[in-house]
């Protein structure tokens, strides 16, 4: 199939499609992290001048770093999504391949100037950190799908990419915009790479039919929908009971509690889902088809509307108990 032949648009056209190929949804995802590393650091003062700094950490990680592997990934992905999601501005027609090479490249360019800017004004260690972090990112999210390595083609690699990029860089990035790293953050940071890895796990549910045409190895297409809800809830099991351990050792009890009562909300999802995979939890379609899922749902797969419906409440249990951790933990640093 070719993609739709580009069609003569309005500046306001080119504009929108522009925008969407740096997928403006998917910006979000790191910005919980951000806010964690910063308010676990303790160390933010309420002044315009770290204020400046957080919001350029937020553009590198966000509409820049973000956005550039989703364009990079549209890139590159032309013959996928015409199987899986032919409304895309490339497939679609109303961006060529050509302006679509612009956006990233230009992207790319902004990000890496901002973020060293960012790096060399905190200087030492800590500029480092930031440096080398958001580096990592944009490096990973280019050979994500980029070939010759093309990391999305096989679950053993694609999997810590994305754990390592939005859950891992962005804590230990905005823990060092203003303090030395906390120990504490490297776990947080370690979590939110095993939760991520299970979140693109289930992911891939949406492009399971393309994926399977092109060879790609995903667990969905490898052990079908059931165990690939099974092994993404062992680890999604897993991050919230060493969450739980973690905050009872440094001194959290009640956080630890909370963390037990969010697991055992999260098994009861998980159990209905793994009797039914494409319409357990089916008290939570009108949210997820309504809101949620009419933002980033666009597949017809009826295992990936499930796999939203379990991460909407997956996810907002584990962010509550993200930032939970993260005030403790910045309140226990000012007080040291």
């Amino acid at each position: 199939m070719a993609p739709v032949a580009a069609t003569s648009r309005t500046f306001t056209d080119k504009l929108k499609a522009h925008i969407e190929i740096l997928d403006p949804v998917t910006w979000i995802s790191v910005y919980p992290c951000i806010a964690g590393g910063v308010m676990a650091s303790g160390a933010m003062q309420p002044t315009l001048h770290d204020y400046l700094m957080l919001l350029v950490l937020f553009m590198i990680y966000g509409p820049l770093g973000t956005g550039f592997s989703q364009s990079v990934n549209d890139y590159f992905d032309l013959e996928l999504d015409m199987v899986n999601e032919p409304t895309r501005p490339i497939p679609s027609g109303r961006l060529t391949k050509t302006e679509a090479l612009w956006n990233w490249s230009i992207v790319l360019a902004v990000a890496v100037a901002a973020g060293i800017m960012l790096g060399t004004h905190i200087g030492g260690t800590r500029g480092i950190v930031v440096i080398t972090s958001f580096m990592t990112g944009l490096f990973l999210g280019f050979i994500y799908s980029a070939p010759p390595f093309k990391l999305k083609k096989n679950i053993l690699l694609s999997g810590p990419a994305v754990g390592i990029s939005y859950g891992v860089i962005p804590w230990l990035s905005a823990n060092a915009l203003f303090s030395d790293l906390r120990p504490e953050v490297i776990w947080l940071a370690g979590l939110n790479f095993f939760m991520g890895l299970a979140l693109i796990i289930m992911n891939d549910f949406k492009s399971r039919e393309g994926d399977a045409q092109a060879g790609m190895k995903s667990l969905a297409v490898m052990i079908g929908p059931r165990n690939t809800f099974l092994v993404a809830f062992l680890i999604v099991d897993l991050v919230f009971g060493v969450f739980a351990w973690l905050a009872w050792s440094w001194g959290f009890g009640y956080l630890a509690w909370f963390t037990l009562l969010s697991l055992l909300i999260i098994l009861v999802v998980e159990f209905k889902l793994l009797r039914d995979p494409q319409n357990g939890v089916s008290f939570m379609k009108s949210a997820v088809n309504d809101g949620f899922g009419h933002t980033i749902g666009k597949s017809e797969i009826h295992e990936h509307h499930a796999f939203l419906r379990f991460s909407l409440i997956n996810n907002i249990l584990f962010l509550i108990n993200q930032l939970i951790v993260a005030a403790l933990l910045g309140i226990k640093y000012m007080h040291a």
